[in-house]
């Protein structure tokens, strides 16, 4: 067989608590770029997120709590999970104190562990293409309505502090018709696993 990676999986770094989502989203979100996401050993870095807060109409809680929703009105540390347009889930950390109901989307991940599972679940080999979109990491990393309140500190859910300096960039968020002006997102300057490239700095 194949290799499907000409590299070892680079070295993880300290496991991250659930106390590390309880502080500003705004805080969490920059933190999270260039950490490792894994589910049952799956995944990679951290490239792309984006911000919501309750106090924004683009945030699933401003208007309160629902069925869908609830999981993001509770404590920090949590996986909130959903179906976006009927089609694919979509993964979000929960921040900051309990009924704040802010979350981090996870948007895109550089593959680094488990490449052959990503390739088989997508039916694509490109590695550039495996999670370069919230419902495109979602399948590539098996998650589903299943993963929703799963903590974010236990398995199958593990996360790891980057172990690298990276120079995040910041832009409007994307795919979303209301407070379209707030520079929520977050991602790796340059990265070639983006959803979608950050407009160039003036």
């Amino acid at each position: 067989m194949a290799p499907t990676s000409k590299a070892s999986p680079p070295r993880l770094g300290k496991a991250l608590k659930r106390g590390f989502f309880g502080r500003s989203v705004h805080e969490v979100a920059p933190d999270l770029i260039g950490a490792t996401m894994l589910v049952n050993g799956v995944g990679g870095l951290i490239v792309e997120v984006e911000a919501y807060h309750h106090t924004e109409p683009a945030a699933h809680s401003y208007n309160g709590p629902t069925p869908r929703n609830q999981i993001m009105f509770g404590p920090p540390g949590f996986a909130y999970v959903y179906r976006s347009y009927g089609i694919h889930w979509c993964v979000n950390f929960v921040c900051e104190e309990e009924g704040s109901a802010s979350a981090v989307l996870i948007r895109a991940l550089e593959p680094t562990h488990g490449i052959a599972a990503m390739r088989r679940r997508r039916h694509l080999q490109e590695v550039h293409a495996l999670c370069s979109g919230p419902g495109k990491l979602t399948e590539a990393l098996g998650i589903t309505i299943a993963h929703n309140a799963l903590p974010l500190d236990r398995p199958p859910i593990a996360l790891h502090a980057r172990t690298e300096e990276v120079e995040v960039v910041a832009g409007i968020r994307i795919g979303i018709t209301k407070a379209v002006e707030l520079p929520w997102r977050y991602g790796v300057k340059g990265s070639k696993f983006l959803s979608k490239p950050f407009p160039k700095e003036a």
